[in-house]
């Protein structure tokens, strides 16, 4: 039985339990869980799971959807990289792959089962940001299968302690200009709750 986080990162790490799954893949690849956890950090960073860049880098949210969501929390990237302050956890460790059209897979089940009880336990943000619809669904049930657009709409009915976002890939963009209420009142208070946990740490 894994007690410490300690342990839980190191077994994470050192997980095969997709193997076959991924080698069926169109990019075939190995899994590479990615971890970034720390017992103490104030901020949670609840996502869906490593896309391609940062399976070979190693980092999580080391791609372009990182620099936007940085942008989002008001942070750079010292403050987002240091495990004191922020945490993350994603519904799968692994990059899940594509399928034969190069869309992405979703997060294998198996991951958030075997791992994020565990996980949580050892985990106490006083903010967590649920990134995309994964996220949502696991943590608040996104009401009962509101839509990402229904549940982020909704984000005053979690804030100030968890903050519903629509993932920050460049393919949202469209979303983003068609709901202007996102960047002109979701994000001003959403920086400002990040500075103001972060000053509390």
């Amino acid at each position: 039985m894994i007690r410490t986080l300690q342990d839980l990162d190191r077994n994470i790490r050192g997980c095969v339990l997709c193997e076959e799954r991924f080698s069926q893949t169109s990019t075939a690849h190995k899994p590479r869980p990615i971890t970034w956890l720390n017992g103490r950090a104030p901020i949670l960073i609840a996502g869906q799971a490593p896309g391609a860049r940062v399976y070979k880098s190693g980092i999580p949210f080391d791609d372009p959807s990182g620099e936007r969501l940085r942008d989002w929390m008001g942070v750079g990237h010292d403050t987002f990289y240091d495990r004191a302050q922020v945490s993350i956890l994603p519904m799968a460790f692994c990059f899940p792959g594509y399928d034969q059209k190069g869309s992405d897979l979703p997060p294998p089940a198996v991951c958030r089962k075997t791992w994020h009880l565990d996980v949580l336990q050892h985990l106490s943000p006083r903010l967590t940001l649920l990134v995309g619809g994964y996220a949502q669904k696991y943590h608040i049930g996104a009401a009962n299968g509101a839509s990402v657009s229904a549940t982020v709409q909704d984000w005053r009915s979690h804030a100030p302690h968890v903050f519903p976002l629509p993932h920050p890939s460049w393919r949202n963009t469209g979303w983003i200009k068609k709901n202007p209420w996102f960047e002109a009142d979701l994000l001003p208070v959403l920086r400002g709750r990040v500075q103001e946990v972060l000053n509390e740490n």
